[in-house]
């Protein structure tokens, strides 16, 4: 291969791994209406969630917890109302 072609290759397969991990569109909705922090941990909590980790990802919530049973999950909730938007694990 030549340079031409080389050097657009190798940008285009640096900015797939971010493409590829981008977290899901969770809600359009303005941060106003999202629950609150604290009440969306308490809802995780109360659905048998373990949370080792919370966090905003874009316009989701995020965890990386474990289930009732022990097995590691990370999911996606929607903001405004707690639904589970994407799951992998569990």
């Amino acid at each position: 291969m030549n340079r031409k072609t080389l050097l657009p290759l190798i940008a285009s397969l640096a900015v797939l791994p971010g493409v590829l991990l981008a977290s899901p569109k969770c809600t359009d909705a303005p941060r106003a209406k999202w629950m609150t922090e604290a009440a969306m941990k308490q809802k995780i909590l109360d659905q048998g969630y373990a949370i080792d980790i919370f966090k905003v990802s874009g316009n989701c919530y995020e965890i990386y917890g474990k289930t009732r049973e022990g097995k590691k999950v990370e999911i996606y909730f929607d903001p405004t109302d707690g639904r589970i938007v994407k799951q992998r694990g569990g």
